[in-house]
């Protein structure tokens, strides 16, 4: 028997996380969702169904959770090999900056990723994805910048987007050629950042395989100046950018994705009020990244009663990557957002959800509202705080991707 493609979800509270300055968008008690298609038909309480919604088939869900499905909006999930080692030498004193000076970091993944094929890299993913589906992730983005040369770069996307083709799940591909300098290009960082932007940047756009582009503003990695020289031709594609900036200092990084009218700036931990302005007047997302505020045990906070004060939107992400953040659990990522940055649940949910679908340029997901693509995470919990309050506990009753239950 086909599957139905209209149906009514009932008995559920739901929080549909839409901003009307209540918590969670206002529980809906006993509420229903009707689902045609891809898209939510409607939603409300279960006595107000639409009479055309009624002979529609319906699923009892004894009072579950309903809540937008999840959106990690800052992964490195495609990767080869691993950084174990590079953990213990941390654990041993060496400095993130000592690791990465000393040949390790970045160089030491670029490595192993460049040895990797394009099926080797997928199925290496998949069991990070599969972890993050299995809590109810439907959206999640994919940065390149481990390969660093026209091939490898090449090979990371072409992963990601198979990872889109053999799970149900939505792979935004962001291309991060400006990750770091790599070793062939050593002392000439300059020289690559204009192979970048001159070359591989336009041909694996041209290739269709690029959503956005992003880079690492840092001391360890490019500067403003360096970056902008990306920007530029980024933005002559038509291209939307992200950046990494400020996670280990201010070097103005956020701001100058501002003034190219980023999604967002990433990490952010020495923002100051100037940059949380700019990030405000450009509409551009904060994304916070605790899992590697925990891995580097890192003290420097991210600014967060500055970006409240200026409405900047906050999301939360894994920040997924083989060294400094080894995380593949959104929801431990938002009980660190409550616990590390003293974000309320309301917030970490919000940053899971709807900012974080604004991170990746979505408009059709992350609010459960008539019309929006219907991807949904039912949960057996009681209150939406309990996603955020529980760690290593996952509550995920069902999944609904584009409809498919």
């Amino acid at each position: 028997m086909a599957k139905p493609t209209q149906y009514v979800l009932t008995n559920l509270r739901i929080a549909p996380m839409i901003a009307n300055g209540e918590n969670y968008g206002g529980v809906i008690e006993n509420g229903a969702l009707a689902i045609d298609g891809e898209k939510v038909a409607w939603v409300g309480a279960a006595q107000d169904i639409p009479l055309d919604h009624r002979t529609w088939h319906s699923e009892d869900f004894d009072g579950a959770l309903a809540t937008p499905a999840l959106i990690d909006s800052h992964t490195h999930i495609v990767f080869g090999g691993d950084r174990a080692n590079e953990f213990e030498m941390r654990l041993e004193g060496a400095s993130y900056e000592e690791v990465a000076r000393a040949g390790g970091g970045i160089i030491s993944t670029v490595k192993a990723t460049r040895a990797a094929s394009v099926d080797q890299l997928a199925e290496s993913a998949l069991p990070r994805l599969d972890a993050l589906i299995a809590e109810g992730v439907t959206t999640i983005e994919v940065k390149s910048g481990y390969g660093l040369n026209l091939e490898s770069e090449r090979n990371m996307l072409l992963a990601a987007r198979q990872l889109g083709t053999l799970r149900d799940v939505t792979v935004r591909t962001t291309f991060l050629g400006a990750h770091a300098t790599p070793p062939e290009y050593k002392d000439r960082p300059d020289e690559y950042i204009r192979l970048v932007a001159e070359e591989i940047l336009p041909q694996l756009h041209a290739e269709g395989l690029i959503d956005a582009v992003d880079g690492f503003c840092e001391g360890i990695a490019f500067s403003p100046a360096q970056m902008k020289i990306v920007f530029d031709a980024a933005q002559k594609l038509g291209l939307p950018i992200k950046l990494h900036a400020e996670q280990l200092s201010n070097l103005g990084g956020a701001a100058l994705a501002a003034s190219y009218g980023a999604l967002s700036a990433d990490h952010l931990e020495y923002l100051d009020e100037t940059g949380v302005k700019a990030m405000a007047d450009a509409g551009s997302v904060a994304v916070l990244l605790p899992g590697a505020f925990y891995t580097l045990r890192e003290t420097q906070l991210p600014p967060l009663e500055l970006l409240r004060r200026h409405q900047v939107p906050i999301a939360l992400a894994t920040d997924c990557n083989p060294g400094s953040s080894p995380l593949t659990s959104l929801l431990l990522t938002m009980n660190m957002g409550a616990t590390l940055f003293r974000m309320t649940p309301d917030e970490c949910l919000a940053a899971t959800t709807r900012h974080a679908a604004k991170a990746l340029g979505f408009a059709d997901r992350g609010t459960l509202t008539a019309g929006q693509r219907a991807d949904i995470a039912i949960w057996n919990i009681q209150h939406p705080a309990e996603l955020s309050y529980r760690i290593g506990f996952n509550p995920l009753k069902a999944r609904i991707f584009g409809g498919k239950l």
